[in-house]
């Protein structure tokens, strides 16, 4: 994996400093996609050994929007439709891995597609996505950085129990 994307402080799926969250961390792996590998733990189980399906519909939403934010500027967008397709079991305690790929866009909506895999390569889960710019003039004046908005290094995700 390649150059790593930014993670925010409380976001529920990247952030850093959400005692709750999953501290995924994401990476541009061509253009338009990008990966994340992790071990989910066991407090996210819907029922023994099992990822809830919340859960792995976080982390497909998460990937989907991520896809189109591999420029130099922030990209940010919400999820008008996110269509998931469960496959399989996600294990809690193993490997996964997840991707995530940008389609095709036009002026303010985008498409994108989710999936993640087992440490075999079989898929999961999948999603595919309808995501909306955020509003013009809607982030005008926000301090990304006081979101806790950028890329961390290693040492820093370490200090903060972040592997």
């Amino acid at each position: 994996m390649t150059k790593r994307q930014p993670n925010s402080s409380h976001c529920f799926v990247c952030g850093v400093s959400n005692p709750f969250g999953l501290h995924l961390k994401f990476y541009n792996v061509s253009p338009g996609e990008i990966a994340s590998d992790t071990v989910v733990p066991e407090q996210y189980q819907g029922y023994p050994g099992v990822v809830h399906g919340g859960i792995v519909a976080s982390m497909l939403d998460e990937l989907a929007g991520r896809a189109h934010m591999a420029g130099a500027e922030p990209h940010f967008m919400y999820t008008a439709r996110l269509n998931v397709k469960y496959r399989k079991n996600v294990p809690v305690g193993r490997p996964i891995h997840l991707v995530g790929k940008a389609g095709s866009s036009s002026s303010r909506a985008h498409n994108a597609t989710s999936a993640i895999y087992d440490e075999n390569g079989v898929l999961l889960a999948e999603a595919d996505a309808l995501l909306i710019d955020v509003p013009a003039g809607k982030l005008d004046g926000v301090d990304l950085s006081q979101l806790g908005w950028r890329v961390y290094s290693d040492e820093e995700l370490a200090q903060l129990g972040i592997s």
